[in-house]
């Protein structure tokens, strides 16, 4: 066995000493075997504690190799090395999941347990390091070098361990349950090495930052890591007590409130003044025999009540109990009397409320006149799907108004806590019922119209539960009579509630629970449609908000159509009202300053109001050259027009894509690249061909893209342009076929507002054309494709081709 010092430099190698190359010798038969050499130890593996020299320490071992090597060293009388292993989950310990630094000692005791266990009481000795790992024994064996403990002398030592040793007394005074000789022990010690092993054996940190002191051999710098480790624990250590203090202050605190009121109660009582929790108690009955409840329920809560009375009135689960008694009783469970619907003045409440919207309205009154022929029929959830701004949350309100019933709204965007559907369970502190037992609370009857908005953006399911997943129960007419929240731990029927969601797209919405709605798409409006909505009702809503009226402010028409065709672009009118709210806000800084007492905006009002024009039609001057077309493109907001850009220079034939497009766009290229290489008849291998979609900062993709891609590249190939006045949509395939495309209405609408005359469509989309509104039919000539040449003709008026392929 080799003895160095602490500061001798032992070469282990890049990764570490390894292992040596002992000639391997047979395992003995019955336990006989081979002595070990004299510079070499039995290694007893550590899973998740760090023995240090000086310390008694138990130790259990399970694993054969470790309770032969235990015997052996027993046996023998020779010392045990103890390291620790770098995963304590590994069951077959090689030399490499151990580290190699460790302490050695003799095991004092030695004791078998009944369960096949083996406990060891070992003394830490000194350090050692593994030089190599032996072969031939049945447990682990390696010649070592022992590390001499450093004596520790000079200025610098004794102040740390001057420091170390008021530390440690200061952390055993913070220790409830630790006997004051420890403290004196403590006082006792005059080595700075052992009192650094020993705190660092007792202080409580991570066995990694127990070992990295282990193989700390420079007592300086172990005593600054000692101290480090043991002032982090003090500091929690004083933490926990100041807690525990404050907790056990606010405990008696508690306790003699609790006596003072039994107190007051008897006192009370004695002069015969009126018990107030037995008002309560009584107000609580008479809440429960009025609500209306079924019997079972009515039963579960009389018994909640006799539980209450039997608790004491300051404890918190009395509180708890009164809540939810009070939530019971505030609940419609009366099954009310329906007005009858009038199908007139619905008719005539949506006309008032809402322009244009023939279809959506008719449905609309199909669905009441059901529910008035049928009251206790299944009707089905209606969901209400488009752009923003185009009145979705608003005819749910002039459903209520029409039917009149209550409405209340619950937001669905962002929620991702399955309790906020379902409840929370009363176990819980602070349990409430979910969002749909609250908006019934707050409507106080079950004839109510239940608005559940922005049902497309659900936070995803994940570790507290899928709120979508807990809307089936909510929405399923089958099951939704016996609708059962967390909190009321009672069934509550939803089935007379009528259901309405909103949504801005339908994709995001899982599958199971778009199959219990009736989607109804609301398209955007057209121009002159949002012309009359604003003289309608955005005008007039808006001189009531920036408190003015009809004889102090006049907007003209002229200034109502500048503002939806300069500065404004969308598919609903969120945004036109908030040019309209920003004009009267000027309008009425004016009469506040009684600069005039009547006022009349016109167009020529707006650029000193709001600017220069926003929007601009920049189709004719984009599509003035060769290589460049107008498709039309499908958003989650409505249409929008999507200008395609090709160039060509000279090069070796490559195909240059920019614009963030999608896969799918992508591909759409590379056909349309194909069929013009087709058409031409050569190989156009001495140009490279750019194409390009401006907006590059916005990713773009969809399957609609293919016609106006074709038309670009032909375009730049025969240098001739596309009319200005066309736009198209429609995929196509390698035979040159137009195949059909979704989003038509959106597409269409986004074409007028952009001042196009002329729309190309796949042929197989004609039966879409009924859902176009009537203004954009009129104003649009629709022609439709069967192949890419009909495109051509139509966009550029000429045959693209090349004569010779023209000739095939």
């Amino acid at each position: 066995m080799i003895h160095v010092s602490p500061m001798q430099d032992l070469r282990t190698g890049e990764d570490g000493p390894h292992t040596g190359a002992a000639a391997a010798a047979p395992t003995p038969a019955q336990g006989a075997y081979k002595r070990l050499p004299t510079d070499a130890i039995a290694i007893v593996p550590l899973r998740a504690s760090v023995l240090f020299p000086g310390v008694l320490s138990p130790v259990t071992v399970h694993r054969a190799t470790a309770v032969a090597a235990a015997q052996e060293a027993v046996k023998n009388e020779h010392q045990v090395g103890f390291l620790l292993q770098r995963d304590p989950m590994t069951t077959d310990v090689s030399p490499s999941d151990l580290y190699w630094v460790g302490t050695a000692g003799p095991i004092v005791r030695y004791i078998t347990g009944q369960d096949d266990t083996h406990h060891l009481v070992v003394q830490g000795q000194s350090r050692f390091r593994v030089l190599e790992f032996l072969e031939g024994w049945p447990f682990l064996v390696a010649r070592v070098a022992m590390i001499e403990q450093p004596k520790g002398e000079g200025k610098d030592i004794d102040a740390r361990f001057l420091q170390l040793k008021e530390r440690s007394i200061e952390a055993i005074g913070l220790l409830p349950h630790i006997p004051d000789e420890l403290a004196g022990v403590v006082r006792s010690i005059d080595s700075p090495a052992a009192l650094a092993d020993m705190v660092a054996n007792l202080v409580d940190v991570k066995s990694e930052e127990k070992q990295d002191i282990l193989e700390t051999f420079d007592l300086e710098r172990r005593l600054d890591k000692v101290i480090a480790a043991l002032s982090a624990r003090v500091e929690v250590l004083k933490l926990s007590k100041e807690i525990g203090d404050k907790t056990r202050a606010q405990f008696d605190e508690r306790q003699r409130e609790h006596m003072l009121r039994e107190q007051l109660k008897q006192i009370q009582m004695a002069l015969g003044e009126g018990n107030e929790s037995a008002q309560e108690v009584e107000a609580l009955r008479a809440a429960i025999d009025t609500a209306g409840m079924p019997e079972d329920i009515h039963k579960h809560a009389e018994k909640e009540l006799k539980r209450l009375q039997r608790m004491a009135d300051g404890s918190g689960e009395a509180s708890s109990v009164r809540t939810y008694l009070e939530w019971l009783t505030e609940l419609p469970w009366k099954v009310e009397p329906q007005e009858p619907i009038d199908i007139g003045q619905a008719r005539q409440v949506l006309d008032d409320d809402h322009f244009g919207l023939p279809k959506i309205k008719r449905r609309i009154l199909e669905y009441l006149a059901v529910r008035k022929l049928n009251p206790e029929g299944k009707s089905p959830v209606l969901c209400f799907s488009g752009p923003p701004g185009v009145g979705k949350t608003s005819l749910g309100q002039s459903i209520a108004r029409a039917t009149g019933r209550a409405f209340q709204r619950v937001a669905m965007g962002g929620l991702h806590d399955e309790a906020e559907i379902r409840g929370h369970r009363r176990t819980y502190v602070g349990a409430l019922p979910g969002n749909i037992i609250q908006a019934m609370r707050r409507a106080g009857t079950s004839n109510v119209v239940l608005m559940l908005d922005e049902i497309d953006k659900l936070g995803a399911g994940g570790f507290h539960g899928d709120p979508a997943s807990a809307l089936l129960e909510v929405l399923d007419p089958e099951q939704n009579h016996k609708f059962r929240d967390n909190y009321l731990g009672v069934d509550f029927d939803l089935s007379r509630v009528m259901f309405i969601c909103t949504a801005n797209v339908l994709d995001t919405i899982p599958g199971p629970l778009r199959d219990r709605m009736e989607i109804i798409q609301l398209p955007g409006y057209t121009e002159e449609e949002k012309i009359q909505i604003a003289k309608r009702y955005l005008v007039e809503r808006q001189l009531k908000a920036n408190g003015l009226t009809t004889e102090q402010v006049t907007v003209t028409d002229d200034a109502i159509a500048s503002l939806v065709g300069d500065y404004t672009r969308e598919a609903g009118v969120r945004g036109l009202e908030r040019e309209i709210g920003a004009v009267l806000r000027r309008t009425a800084m004016q009469v506040a300053e009684g600069e005039g007492a009547a006022v009349t905006i016109t167009a020529d009002d707006l650029p000193g109001i709001l600017g220069g024009k926003r929007f601009e039609n920049e189709v004719a001057l984009r599509t003035s050259v060769p290589g460049v077309a107008t498709g039309l493109a499908w958003t989650p907001v409505g249409g929008d027009i999507l200008f395609i850009e090709a160039s060509k220079v000279p090069g070796t034939g490559r195909l240059i894509l920019t614009g963030q497009l999608g896969d799918v766009m992508k591909e759409s290229v590379q056909a349309a690249l194909t069929l013009v290489k087709a058409a031409r008849g050569d190989s156009m291998d001495k140009i490279d061909i750019h194409v390009h979609v401006p907006a590059g900062a916005t990713p773009k993709d969809g399957p609609s893209a293919g016609v106006a891609m074709y038309l670009a590249l032909a375009s730049l190939m025969s240098d001739k342009p596309i009319r200005s006045d066309v736009a198209m949509t429609g995929e196509i395939s390698l035979r040159g076929q137009v195949l059909p495309i979704g989003g038509l209405k959106e597409k269409t609408l986004a074409a007028l507002r952009a001042g196009i005359k002329t729309v190309m469509l796949p042929r197989r989309n004609a039966k879409d054309l009924e859902d176009v509104p009537g203004e954009a039919r009129e104003k649009l000539e629709f022609v439709l494709l069967d192949t890419v040449e009909d495109a051509v003709r139509c966009a550029i008026g000429e045959d693209v081709r090349t004569p010779e392929a023209a000739a095939h």
